[in-house]
């Protein structure tokens, strides 16, 4: 991360981060509404809601080839937590990375911008 973004612009890209995390959709809607302008917040909460998204997809994808209904369960909690975490971040205006992983999502999905 580089500096932390003032209190005025996280106030411009505090919606464009909420919604990056309600749906895969919300997600892509976020990345175009923060083409023009471009926010330095909205763009940190839409990487960390984009993967997290593509984790539950891969969930998803993954329980279809091997199904064992517990280790799911599992994989799912632990999506929902993680989901929640950030969510709460955006809603908080901090950018705290999803924990294990949301160092990973800044770094593979620098094509948001």
């Amino acid at each position: 991360m580089t500096s932390e973004p003032t209190e005025e612009t996280i106030q411009k890209g505090k919606t464009t981060a909420i919604v990056a995390y309600l749906t895969i959709i919300g997600a892509i809607i976020a990345i175009s509404m923060n083409m023009e302008p471009k926010n330095p917040f909205a763009r940190f909460h839409t990487r960390q809601a984009f993967g997290l998204h593509l984790m539950f997809h891969g969930f998803a994808l993954f329980s279809s080839v091997w199904y064992n209904q517990y280790a799911l369960y599992g994989l799912y909690l632990c999506y929902f937590i993680l989901w929640i975490y950030g969510f709460l971040g955006a809603l908080s205006n901090k950018k705290q990375l999803v924990p294990a992983i949301g160092t990973y999502f800044q770094k593979w999905f620098t094509f948001i911008s």
